[in-house]
């Protein structure tokens, strides 16, 4: 194991988007495990898949493998960095910035109606926005409106699963109550 993730340094995985996106949820970077296995939140303990699930936007509990059908349900799937590393703390401040910007154009090429930043502490730096809290965000990003949520990852002791999916069906119902244009 320790050889296959050694060998996902650096690696990217592809965005999950397409047309008519409800949501783009945008973690902060693959992890190793992520990028050796090809699919978005698939380390062991990342509870964004169960959290998905629970909070209503999907049907079923999806498999980091099936990320694939996101799309389906009106949803897809991005990275603020899209290179892997074993922590996110190993990104830099001006990378994070760089990644916002990479983050407005994709959005404003997809068009998804919401994008759901997952990790409050990488929007923070990314978007200039040191006081941002987890919730409904004032501003837009390409034309998206913006949500932050907190970091789904096994790591964040603050948030347990009924918590995080509360946080998320709260985007589920606003995404709910704002019925197409």
């Amino acid at each position: 194991m320790a050889q296959l993730l050694a060998g996902a340094v650096g690696r990217t995985l592809p965005d999950v988007v397409g047309p008519d996106l409800d949501v783009l949820f945008c973690g902060i970077n693959p992890s190793l495990y992520s990028a050796a296995v090809g699919h978005h939140f698939a380390r062991p303990g990342n509870r964004f898949w169960p959290t998905l699930h629970r909070s209503g936007f999907t049907p079923r509990r999806l498999d980091p493998s099936e990320d694939h059908l996101l799309p389906r349900f009106g949803l897809g799937v991005t990275n603020l960095v899209a290179r892997a590393t074993a922590r996110a703390d190993e990104l830099t401040p001006p990378e994070l910035v760089v990644a916002g910007a990479r983050l407005a154009r994709l959005a404003a090429a997809c068009r998804p109606r919401w994008i759901a930043v997952v990790g409050v502490t990488a929007y923070r730096l990314a978007f200039d926005q040191p006081r941002a809290v987890v919730g409904p965000r004032p501003e837009d990003l390409g034309g998206a409106r913006l949500w932050v949520l907190p970091n789904p990852s096994g790591l964040n002791a603050h948030y347990q699963l009924d918590r995080l999916a509360a946080e998320f069906d709260r985007l589920r119902q606003a995404v709910t109550a704002e019925p197409p244009q």
